[in-house]
């Protein structure tokens, strides 16, 4: 008998947990197959650290034919899956279009930014998402305090230095935190600035920062926050965005360049592409991560409305630590489909979280033990290296040296603003239609 084939879309947390799970459930019984744009699973917990020079970026990029040697790798963007006859439809980096058949399908397609129908807003800001996006920002930054250096009034030095964050949850506080850090040692390295200092700006319409975590973890990040010096408007956001600056829905005009969107996330628009039904635009499964009428078919991670059986009506969040529990939960489904072991229903208590505030900074409460300062910091950083699936030295040894070395503060030219559109329906389509052999 032929081996059944599994295709797992999408190599995020979800995803990658999933195949690196069946690859030792299989042990060589089922012919395993990821299709995802990129050779790499993304740390994207430790983007704000590439964006400012603690981290290079290979670090956080982890090689999927390292951590996945039994597993075939098919580099391309998912762009159409047909139920009828069980096929994955792809279109690779050089615009080839291939397909690829399943017995069982692992749907884990991730997200993409939020938007939110602001003007402006897709033209002149960018989001955080992915590799690209965190070297563009680590540019912009150094590229606008060096504008500012040799501006010809104290206006235009102002607005090249004043650097707008909107969203305060995970990404856009740790951004912020960050990144004020990163601007200040700039700013000391250009005494032409006189007395222009970087402004940063962490806005949002929740009546606090870290909204989707516990109180005594929000005060924390803005007290560090304001300690900073960080204009924290809470209650606000942006109304439109233009050139020269934002307009704000208070009414104030903020002169800025830089505008990073952290609003959020929404579903892999292929989710809405399969005329399956949807939930707050994620995938309906059932408890097992079963698409209902299609038992091929396993979702999880952010493009499943996974229920959280512990709290009944409710859908888990889109976190990490949900995804990968999914994607692990995943493979057992599906290995149980094929008459090993049983299967059994999602359910996943919070152990807590981490927030990483640069410098010595962190909030943390690991098992509901509210931590902050370098207590929060230890198990912060411990934290990922524990997650990371790979560069675990490399990681430790750029987080040692950064502690002793001065980072190098200089542009990589390597990412233009039209390379990381915030809509990613704003990029170019394929040129080239042939078959992917």
């Amino acid at each position: 008998m032929s081996r059944p084939r599994i295709v797992v879309v999408g190599a995020g947390f979800a995803g990658h947990e999933a195949a690196r799970r069946l690859m030792r459930l299989a042990r060589g019984r089922a012919q395993i197959t990821m299709v995802n744009p990129t050779d790499y699973f993304l740390y994207t917990p430790l983007l704000p650290e590439v964006a400012t020079g603690v981290l290079e970026p290979r670090r956080i990029t982890v090689s999927l034919s390292g951590t996945l040697p039994d597993v075939r790798l098919v580099l391309g963007e998912v762009d159409g899956i047909d139920l009828a006859r069980r096929v994955v439809s792809y279109s690779t980096p050089e615009g080839m279009v291939g397909s690829v058949g399943y017995d069982r399908l692992v749907l884990a397609a991730g997200s993409v930014n939020k938007l939110l129908p602001i003007p402006g807003v897709t033209r002149y800001a960018h989001g955080f998402g992915g590799l690209a996006e965190a070297l563009y920002l680590r540019d912009t930054l150094v590229r606008q305090v060096e504008l500012a250096d040799g501006a010809d009034d104290d206006a235009e030095a102002r607005a090249r230095t004043t650097f707008v964050v909107v969203g305060a949850g995970y990404t856009g506080t740790e951004v912020a935190a960050a990144g004020v850090l990163f601007t200040d040692a700039l700013a000391r390295q250009h005494p032409g600035l006189g007395d222009v200092r970087p402004r940063w700006m962490l806005l949002d319409v929740a009546p606090r920062v870290l909204p989707g975590l516990n109180p005594p973890m929000s005060k924390g990040a803005l007290r560090v926050l304001q300690e900073r010096g960080v204009d924290v408007r809470l209650g606000i956001s942006v109304a439109e965005a233009r050139m020269d600056g934002v307009q704000l829905s208070d009414g104030t005009f903020v002169p800025t360049r830089t505008l990073v969107w952290c609003v959020g996330v929404r579903p892999d628009p292929l989710v809405a592409d399969l005329g399956l039904e949807t939930t707050q635009g994620r995938l309906v499964v059932d408890e097992y991560l079963t698409v209902p009428g299609h038992p091929e078919i396993i979702a999880c991670g952010d493009a499943a409305a996974v229920p959280d059986l512990t709290r009944p009506g409710e859908i888990t969040a889109m976190t990490a630590q949900h995804a990968v529990r999914q994607g692990r939960l995943a493979a057992q489904i599906v290995a149980a489909s094929y008459g090993d072991g049983e299967r059994r229903p999602y359910k996943h208590h919070d152990l807590g979280f981490v927030v990483d505030l640069a410098g010595r900074q962190a909030v943390a409460d690991p098992l509901g033990i509210p931590l902050s300062g370098l207590p929060a910091k230890a198990v912060t950083r411990g934290y990922h290296l524990l997650s990371i699936p790979g560069n675990r030295i490399r990681v430790g040894s750029d987080w040692l040296l950064g502690a002793v070395l001065p980072r190098q503060a200089v542009q990589t030219g390597l990412v233009t603003g039209s390379a990381v559109p915030l809509d990613a329906t704003d990029s170019p389509p394929p040129t080239v239609r042939q078959e992917a052999g």
